[in-house]
């Protein structure tokens, strides 16, 4: 039976329908789910106090058995505030190598740079509780893609792509939200990555917005650093009449003509249903031929081979 354990790092779960139906899907797909208790958890707009959602992350190095995922619950905002409360030590000691799944998108990519920056964990960007295991109408592609991927020892994601021609490199994956990315720049939560295929999302900014962060990579280094970008989703972009035609296709074809890299875009990423689950910091290839991209992966955290877990 495949051990679920929540983590509420970030807010607290507004969408306690979503919550209640996600807890009951892993339990129908004969997944056990502990540390329910996080749900309950309400202090002004976060799961808890920062003590409390800082210790769902460090019990993971203290904990008799660990779990088999470790699942954040939602996004939003209060994992920053976490940072300098963790465990990085105990918690590389503890699940270095053949350790948990930790899962999940938006917000918790602040985890996942500090805890590979400070640690060289390898997490995952994919799916929450509440927006995907607990959606109204769950993906069909989001959480196949997920147990497919965190039950092998390489996984793969496909998509039509417009951004390049003909693509053939390597280096490692990471990336995740842009805004949390930006924040923790020149800070000892960032990670250095050379040669890199580093991938982007983000939600409710507007074009210019998007065009600026994409610009403070570029202009701090980061992108120069990296062999490809990669453009996941970006939605509720709230464009206004003074754009005056600008939007999200002249920003990112601005991007294109200074990253001096392969810029790519249609990644199923971000705050949507479909998505893919991408390992942060392992080895990838990523190949585009005739608009068809593929990334592939390995050297991540998986479960046992068991027959039980779900397809």
């Amino acid at each position: 039976m495949t051990r679920i354990r929540l983590i509420a790092l970030s807010g607290y779960p507004h969408d306690r329908a979503a919550m209640t139906r996600g807890v009951a899907r892993l339990h129908e797909a004969g997944c056990m789910v502990d540390a329910l208790d996080v749900l309950e958890r309400t202090e002004l707009r976060y799961a808890g106090s920062d003590a409390e959602r800082a210790a769902d992350l460090n019990a993971l190095a203290t904990l008799d058995e660990l779990p088999d995922v470790a699942l954040a619950v939602r996004g939003g905002y209060g994992a920053t505030r976490l940072l300098e409360h963790l465990h990085y030590d105990a918690l590389r000691e503890r699940l270095g190598g053949a350790g948990a799944v930790l899962v999940g998108h938006s917000d918790f990519t602040a985890i996942q740079l500090a805890l590979h920056a400070k640690s060289g964990l390898v997490t995952f960007g994919g799916p929450m509780l509440g927006p995907d295991f607990g959606a109204e109408h769950p993906s069909a592609l989001t959480v196949p893609h997920f147990w497919r991927t965190v039950r092998a020892a390489q996984g793969s994601a496909e998509w039509t792509s417009s951004g390049e021609q003909a693509v053939d490199l390597e280096g490692p994956l990471w990336g995740g939200n842009l805004a949390m990315l930006c924040s923790l720049l020149g800070t000892p939560y960032f990670p250095r990555i050379d040669g890199g295929i580093l991938f982007v999302e983000d939600v409710g900014e507007p074009s210019f917005r998007i065009e600026r962060l994409l610009y403070q990579l570029h202009l701090s280094g980061v992108l120069g650093r990296q062999r490809a970008l990669i453009l996941g989703n970006f939605t509720d972009c709230r464009n206004s009449i003074y754009d005056n035609g600008y939007g999200l296709a002249e920003g990112f074809a601005q991007i294109r003509r200074v990253a001096g890299i392969p810029v790519l875009d249609g990644l199923p990423f971000g705050h949507v249903p479909d998505k893919f689950t991408l390992p942060f910091g392992v080895p990838a290839r990523l190949r585009v031929e005739g608009g068809k991209a593929r990334l592939d992966f390995a050297g991540y955290p998986h479960l046992p081979d068991t027959p039980t877990l779900p397809l």
